[in-house]
């Protein structure tokens, strides 16, 4: 049998005939060591880690190591280019342009341009000049009397309550100085949105803050007192977002502060629940009359949809319930699975919901068929930072773009991953009085209007690169990228494209249809999420021996 080594002892046990050898020559020294010693003491008593009790005082080297593991790892190891989930090389970028500092890169490209995953624009031997102060988007002009013209780069959903009130203030201010919208998030107005006067697009989700009943449903008056406000330019009702699609979300009571508790319109002292689905409709086609109850009691202003999309049938639903009852959202605004937030369970952040580019081209192929995407404006989230992520989520059937992650950066977010807890190190997402009073509005929001502008501008270079007019004129044919052989083929050549209408003559050509459409499309319903369980394909009959 094994001797019991007590050698994991001596540094703890050393400190008790230190102390007493250092007291007569110093008591801050004897102190010290005695100290020390106490802690040993409580490592070894105490029985919720198992490293300090079999190693006291020198296990608590392991767990100090660890706490500062993630920014030894950034500071010193991490590479330019890996993205977990930005690289150093876009933070870098974000912040360069939010201070207008020297964002130009010296002695080349440090990308592998034969991998795999490289993509660039192809341009044009006659390349234009383009005046970015131009590029926006009209949404809502089929059907709204209050019709809004949307810059190409605006304000992703992010609440009060998951950010600072100076981290509010500071994005609504300088989305006023750049005039771009600043989306609320699901936490509802608060009167931080409202004091700098920044155009609004006011999230509704599941929970219908700002908009409630006690009981937690929608109240038509109260929605209509605020969606009336000029400052609220659109209204996005949510479905689901990329970060945790298909999850509700619990904002703890010890968080819902006097402020959170006016701008949701929910009691003090409970948790605040986000329910993971609506109560106000239940079929597609229930959907689309709350979307234009909503735009009635707005004045007209443009309602739309955001998703993450799930099962392709649930949105194939979407398309025929607007085919069927005529109405259509003003705008869709497509959500990737890449999608951050402020708390993810690890399995939803990691393998639910589909990828911003896939998501966003079926989005888009279904309007196409279904001969409706004239009549809809499309806008896309998910890891958007660059210029060049602006212009592929364009080729791919976008009309705008919105980010959070990158306003973040620009507020000084250094990515300390750290949003959950409440100790953020920037004072961006807290609600610790003391660690958001580093948030100092007027600069920050200067740095808002900055990256906002000088991402336009290298977006405005790029197109004019290509040789195009407008933003709008950017098109799969204008990507390249390298395919698993490593071939450089156009965007257009490696995606599947509907032609218009050709949703509308189905089933006489349901062979022309590519995946999910071929599977998926003819099964789906108006009046059901996805397939109904009596129409669903069966499994496939196992294949019998040869």
């Amino acid at each position: 049998m094994a001797q019991p080594s007590f050698s994991r002892y001596l540094p703890w046990l050393a400190t008790a005939p230190a102390a007493l050898l250092a007291l007569p020559y110093s008591i801050w020294g004897s102190a010290v060591f005695g100290l020390l010693f106490v802690l040993g003491c409580i490592d070894y008593a105490q029985i919720r880690q198992s490293v300090r009790r079999n190693y006291p005082l020198t296990g608590r080297i392991r767990y100090g190591l660890e706490y500062i593991r993630p920014e030894i790892r950034q500071y010193f190891m991490e590479d330019d280019e890996q993205k977990l989930p930005f690289s150093r090389n876009q933070r870098d970028m974000v912040y360069a342009r939010s201070k207008v500092q020297n964002d130009k890169r010296g002695f080349g490209s440090i990308k592998d341009m034969y991998n795999t995953q490289t993509e660039w624009i192809a341009h044009s031997m006659q390349p234009t000049h383009l005046d970015p102060y131009g590029f926006r988007v009209t949404v809502g002009a089929h059907q709204c009397r209050q019709p809004y013209a949307l810059s190409l780069l605006n304000i992703s959903g992010m609440s009060f309550g998951a950010l600072s009130p100076n981290a509010v203030k500071a994005l609504n201010k300088g989305a006023a100085m750049g005039q771009f919208a600043h989306d609320t998030g699901e936490g509802s107005i608060s009167r931080h949105h409202r004091e700098p006067g920044g155009d609004l697009i006011w999230q509704i989700a599941s929970g219908y803050f700002g908009c409630r009943t006690p009981e937690g449903r929608f109240d038509p008056a109260r929605f209509a007192a605020q969606a009336l406000s000029p400052q609220v330019k659109m209204i996005e009702l949510k479905l689901s977002q990329g970060a945790k699609p298909g999850h509700g979300g619990v904002l703890p009571k010890a968080k819902v502060n006097a402020e959170i508790a006016e701008a949701r319109g929910v009691p003090m002292g409970q948790d605040c629940v986000s329910p993971a689905r609506h109560s106000a409709f239940s079929t597609p086609v229930e959907m689309l009359a709350f979307i234009a109850q909503l735009r009635d009691l707005s004045g007209g202003k443009p309602v739309g949809i955001k998703l993450c999309v799930g099962h392709p049938a649930e949105w194939f639903s979407v398309v025929k319930a607007m085919l069927e009852t005529g109405q259509t959202p003003d705008f869709i605004v497509v959500d990737g699975a890449e999608g951050g937030t402020g708390a993810a369970p690890i399995e939803f952040a990691d393998h639910v919901g589909m990828p911003l580019r896939d998501g966003l081209r079926l989005v888009h192929n279904s309007l196409v068929g279904a001969g409706l995407r004239d009549r809809i404006r499309i806008g896309a989230a998910g890891k958007v930072i660059s210029a060049f992520d602006i212009a592929r989520c364009l080729a791919l059937g976008a009309d705008w773009c919105n980010s959070a992650r990158g306003f973040m950066f620009a507020l000084g977010c250094i990515q300390s991953r750290s949003c959950h807890t409440d100790h953020c190190p920037t004072g961006v997402a807290t609600q610790d009085p003391v660690r958001q009073r580093a948030i100092v509005v007027t600069d920050k929001a200067e740095r808002v209007y900055y990256f906002h502008a000088n991402t336009l501008h290298a977006l405005a270079d790029l197109v004019g690169a290509a040789g195009l007019k407008k933003p709008g004129d950017i098109t799969a044919q204008h990507l390249m990228g390298r395919n698993a052989e490593g071939q450089a083929r156009t965007l257009a050549s490696s995606i599947d494209t509907l032609a218009p209408d050709q949703l509308l003559r189905e089933p006489s050509e349901p062979h022309t249809l590519p995946s999910p459409f071929a599977e998926f499309w003819h099964l789906s319903q108006a009046g059901h999420w996805g397939v109904p369980a009596d129409t669903a394909p069966s499994p496939a009959s196992p294949r019998s021996p040869d």
